[in-house]
């Protein structure tokens, strides 16, 4: 993983082409770069998302900003209800609830 300017760039290797290729995986646009050497690599990440920043402001749209707070969650009926009850009883909202769940599984995690 690389990461600059806030964008998270995965790496692979083609063993085929002798040659590093990744992909900016935190953005719904498709930013790629590549490279022979990971010197070349990182060169390549930094231009990417540099260019990507410069078309959007000659193209006149926001970049896509990684990682903005927000996401969307579905939960069926009956998991709303019950976070919704026990959020209540800790007397926090439901999105410090599920912030609150998310940070001890991912402590969990490592």
């Amino acid at each position: 993983m690389m990461e600059y300017k806030g964008y998270v760039g995965e790496v692979n290797f083609d063993s085929e082409a002798h040659i590093f290729h990744g992909e900016i995986i935190n953005t719904r646009d498709v930013i790629t770069f590549q490279g022979k050497t990971v010197d070349e690599l990182e060169i390549a990440f930094h231009e990417s998302i540099t260019d990507y920043i410069e078309w959007c402001a000659e193209d006149g749209v926001s970049p896509e900003r990684p990682y903005s707070g927000k996401f969307n969650l579905r939960l069926s009926p009956e998991l709303h209800k019950e976070v919704a009850i026990t959020a209540k009883r800790m007397k926090i909202s439901i999105n410090k609830f599920v912030e609150k769940a998310l940070n001890d599984e991912l402590t969990l995690q490592h």
